[in-house]
């Protein structure tokens, strides 16, 4: 019966120590790592985020801001409401841009998105759920962001956002794979 006893303390004891050993890890500086992975998983949940959003963040500390632009309006209040529920965030900071409705900027969008999906090996990057290349149109002025596979794919998505009806100018931020660790 005493053995049981020891037993069952014991294992009290190293249930205590792991749970405090968890909880403390949200206090450390892993925790800013976990806040971002936390964050990037949330905005990459948004049911209604699409190839025409970008949601961007930065962590410091436990204060998360919010930045880009969306096509959506709820698209802003749900990133802000979600990344207000990931445990170790204290404080966040919307500076999400809704971008302007309008048959113009609209029209530009699908054409631009038809175009780049009826391009050779490119319409890889537009076909996921959450698609590796974005497509950001604000008042006829067009921003490509995300990654690529290569040099030729990034300047060919360049050469048909400049060709569209319409665009007033192109920036393309898009970043060839693997360019970035370097």
């Amino acid at each position: 019966m005493r053995s049981y006893k020891f037993i069952l303390l014991y294992i009290l004891a190293v249930a205590v120590l792991t749970v405090s050993a968890y909880s403390q890890s949200y206090t450390g500086k892993s925790s800013v790592r976990t806040i971002e992975e936390n964050v990037r998983r949330q905005i990459l949940r948004l049911p209604r985020y699409e190839v025409f959003d970008q949601i961007g963040f930065d962590v410091d500390g436990s204060t998360v801001t919010l930045f880009g632009k969306v096509r959506n309006a709820i698209n802003k209040s749900h990133a802000e409401n979600r990344v207000e529920g990931i445990p170790g965030v204290t404080r966040v900071i919307n500076k999400i841009e809704i971008l302007p409705l309008g048959r113009f900027d609209e029209s530009i969008r699908l054409d631009l998105y038809r175009r780049l999906s009826n391009t050779g090996g490119l319409s890889r990057y537009l076909w996921h759920v959450n698609p590796e290349v974005r497509l950001i149109v604000d008042r006829g002025h067009v921003t490509l962001e995300g990654t690529v596979a290569n040099r030729g794919d990034r300047n060919l998505m360049n050469v048909i956002a400049n060709g569209v009806p319409n665009v007033f100018s192109v920036t393309n931020n898009l970043v060839i794979e693997g360019a970035r660790d370097r």
